[in-house]
């Protein structure tokens, strides 16, 4: 076996080792012709998941962002019945409204958990919004489906529900956890806008107001709130405390985490392509183009055939999907002229203006913030992690910044990874104590000496 594909294989299977070993269940679907669009009685079936109706949006929503189109219970896959109820939770599956970053009014999937843990800090049971990582673009991919099949394979998809081990070990504290699917990841009527900051942050924040309406929720809007998320989690969770304050001032913010957030999207781009997760980089182009369809046009000029064709496939993918099917790629294999997408970007002015304009890091964000990133990450560069840090800090914001020191490894998707796991306790150990009232203080006087 070559030694690239070695490379990737050994990535492969260690990163399903990692994410798996929270919850083991195996989902086998019947193969079919993927699907990505759907009315409000039309089965979908991606990479031969069929979806469930519950996830066809009605023509029609409520006018309130964050009011609840429907809910049904879910079935969480790890679950054991405990003195006081089914450990660690009761899970309802939900849709609610919220708006894109185009103003328009859009149905996003998720869940909330009903902790069967008892909160023991002060005052009432708190609420954290989780912002998963990076799961793919195909609807089978979201996290919400992920808790109810936390590995599900097939011969066309792998999908890991590998944040389910920091939801429930928030659940284990007695904290209530509400988890967004984002736009269009779930939600069969239109693409997941993979990255874009406004429509993710709002989705994060409408999660909440859902999940404040719940049959059966012990959360109101008295309930502290904390936000949760690492990677793409982390740049959702980060835009949110940037935008609370003009989109949701309902919802007071204790504490928000934000893991190797990518904040600079044209740094992002750069490091990702050619890496294990080249796939990413489609999944963002087809975020880009279903966010702006002014941008259709650049992109039938500089994508050749086999682009079109990669993009089109990946938007049914998951990760697993794009790491054997994509690990590695450059885009200058999907161009007219030969060059990378990030030379295009380069000398664009329009695909320039609309990266520009998903940077994270030009706002405060609200309430106090804890931003962690891998020194040795070069998949999500730490170098653009850190600046989001330095800008925030120069806004007077309450920052306590993280540099995880590791070793780097050869893989960029390990160094990516890595981190996740290693500070996740502390993370949410630092999280629960603002969601109990301690008080933190602000370490940006020490950035000049940090990593």
């Amino acid at each position: 076996m070559p030694a690239r594909q070695r490379r990737l294989l050994a990535a492969a299977i260690t990163t399903a080792a990692c994410l798996t070993a929270q919850a083991l269940a195996l989902t086998t679907a019947t193969a079919a012709t993927a699907s990505t669009t759907a009315g409000a009685s039309d089965e979908v079936v991606s990479r031969g998941v069929t979806i469930p109706e519950f996830y066809n949006p009605p023509t029609t929503l409520p006018t309130t962002n964050g009011a609840l189109v429907r809910s049904e219970p879910l079935p969480l896959a790890l679950s054991l019945p405990g003195l006081d109820g089914t450990l660690p939770g009761t899970a309802t599956r939900l849709m609610y409204k919220s708006t894109d970053s185009n103003g328009q009014p859009v149905a996003v999937t998720g869940a909330y958990i009903e902790p069967s843990a008892d909160w023991t800090g002060d005052g009432p049971r708190p609420l954290v919004a989780v912002a998963p990582g990076t799961l793919g673009q195909g609807d089978q991919c979201s996290a919400s489906m992920g808790l109810e099949h936390p590995l599900s394979l097939n011969s066309q998809t792998v999908s890991v529900g590998y944040e389910d081990l920091a939801i429930y070990r928030l659940l284990a504290e007695g904290v209530a956890v509400v988890v967004t699917d984002y736009v269009g990841l779930g939600a069969t009527d239109r693409l997941h806008t993979y990255v874009n900051r406004v429509d993710e942050a709002h989705a994060v924040l409408d999660a909440v107001r859902a999940a404040r309406s719940v049959g059966g929720a012990s959360v109101g809007a008295g309930s502290p709130v904390g936000l949760y998320g690492y990677s793409q989690g982390g740049g959702a969770t980060a835009a949110a405390a940037e935008l609370q304050s003009s989109y949701a001032p309902d919802v007071t913010l204790a504490g928000t985490y934000a893991g190797a957030p990518p904040a600079d999207l044209t740094s992002v781009t750069k490091s990702i392509d050619g890496s294990e997760l080249a796939g990413a980089l489609g999944w963002s182009l087809n975020g880009f183009l279903q966010s702006d369809p002014d941008l259709k046009p650049l992109a039938e000029a500089h994508l050749n055939d086999a682009g079109k064709a990669a993009l089109t496939d990946l938007s049914t993918m998951c990760v697993g999907d794009a790491l054997f099917g994509y690990g590695y790629t450059k885009s200058s294999s999907w161009t007219t002229d030969g060059e990378s997408v990030s030379d295009i970007i380069a000398s664009t002015p329009a695909l320039q203006r609309f990266l520009d304009e998903q940077r994270i890091g030009t706002l405060k964000p609200s309430g106090p913030v804890r931003l962690a990133t891998g020194v040795s990450d070069n998949l999500v560069p730490h170098a653009q992690a850190r600046q989001l840090a330095l800008d925030w800090c120069a806004k007077g914001a309450d920052v306590t910044y993280k540099a995880v020191v590791l070793p780097g490894v050869g893989s960029a998707l390990l160094n990516h990874f890595a981190p996740l796991l290693t500070d996740q306790g502390d993370a949410i150990s630092w999280l629960t104590d603002r969601l109990a009232g301690r008080p933190t203080a602000s370490n940006c006087w020490t950035m000049p000496v940090q990593p």
